[in-house]
């Protein structure tokens, strides 16, 4: 259990790379440049990963980032994408079927495109940043919230801490989580991507951003629903013949329920969008397509005991954000879309 000297903490969500709008957000929320390092004389802001991948700053967002957490202005848990790049980068032991942890397939290729061309130019920063990223925690529990990037499962986090006595992997478990089924694979699907179905009969939906999908991510603060439209949590909606289907008791093994009687709950990963707003009493997702030029979200938290829509504080990417001489507003996004192309919200997240 975490326990510090601040105040209040600033939640932020998935920046991927956008470092101009946060450097906005952290402006609105008070945080001023002192040596180099963002700070704030009295908040601690903590990150909820994926900070890499997609943006046109990325390098820029991670120096942010780093230095703000390794001055103590800052905590950070581990996102999706930063364990993606890790094990991209990662050289597989003998016996693997390939020779890095992740596949060097065009999909997984296509999804660190971003990362692996900004920091290419700078191995001294690359070597140090996939150090920084092996050693950030997978979860933070403070005395009435909780922090993790996509799903708190109590049980594979009570196991994890049993077995490790810590919040974060090592080379070792990193390796082991690349073997579909282990211990280690489980947890970090879950923490790092979030519960999930498949879809019935062997349907395939292509999403809005032209993958096919096998699987649709789901909510996992339902007590007892239904219907898989009851649970579906993703930008895409299922098809109505989908939603309309019965759960299972194969479905239903595969879920699970934070239930509102538990600790405030701050996540990212979900690609929301619209204006910021509780999922339930005691849950927020932060993550509201920055990088899709919708807002980079912070939640300021004092010590209330249940989320309020009035403490979320954002930066509206598409409207807000330019660099000097560069246009605002619609312009800028679509230089910045052409510059990007379409990596944007694959089945990984």
């Amino acid at each position: 259990m975490s326990t510090s000297r601040f105040s209040g903490y600033d939640l932020i969500g998935d920046v991927h790379g956008c470092a101009v709008s946060l450097t906005l957000l952290l402006d609105r929320l008070g945080y001023r440049l002192h040596k180099g390092v963002y700070r704030h004389p009295k908040r601690q802001a903590i990150f909820l990963g994926d900070i890499v991948d997609r943006g046109p700053r990325i390098r820029e967002a991670l120096h942010i980032v780093r230095d703000m957490v390794e001055a103590g202005s800052a905590q950070i848990v581990m996102g999706n994408h930063e364990y993606n790049y890790l094990c991209y980068s990662t050289p597989s032991p003998e016996g693997f079927a390939h020779p890095w942890l992740r596949e060097h397939n065009p999909r997984h290729h296509r999804i660190l495109e971003q990362t692996i061309e900004q920091l290419a130019n700078h191995p001294e920063d690359q070597r140090d940043f996939l150090k920084w990223f092996l050693d950030m925690p997978l979860f933070l529990e403070f005395e009435h919230f909780r922090v993790v990037h996509a799903c708190w499962h109590q049980g594979l986090i009570d196991q994890f801490v049993q077995t490790r006595q810590c919040n974060h992997i090592d080379a070792d478990f990193l390796i082991r989580s690349a073997v579909e089924g282990t211990f280690e694979w489980t947890i970090m699907d879950r923490l790092l991507r979030g519960t999930h179905l498949r879809l019935p009969n062997g349907e395939v939906m292509v999403s809005g951003d032209g993958y096919r999908r096998h699987f649709f991510r789901t909510r996992f603060w339902v007590s007892e629903p239904q219907f898989m439209g009851d649970v579906v949590f993703q930008p895409d909606p299922l098809p109505e013949h989908i939603a309309r289907t019965r759960l299972t008791t194969e479905n239903r093994a595969d879920l699970i329920c934070y239930d509102e009687s538990e600790k405030l709950l701050f996540i990212g990963h979900y690609w929301c969008d619209g204006k910021p707003e509780p999922l339930a009493p005691n849950i927020a997702c932060l993550d509201y397509s920055a990088v899709k030029y919708g807002k980079l979200v912070a939640y300021r938290l004092d010590d209330e005991p249940v989320i309020q829509t009035d403490k979320f504080v954002w930066v509206d990417v598409g409207k807000e954000v330019a660099l000097p001489g560069e246009p605002l507003g619609e312009q800028l996004v679509e230089q910045q879309v052409e510059q990007q192309g379409t990596q944007q919200g694959e089945e990984e997240g």
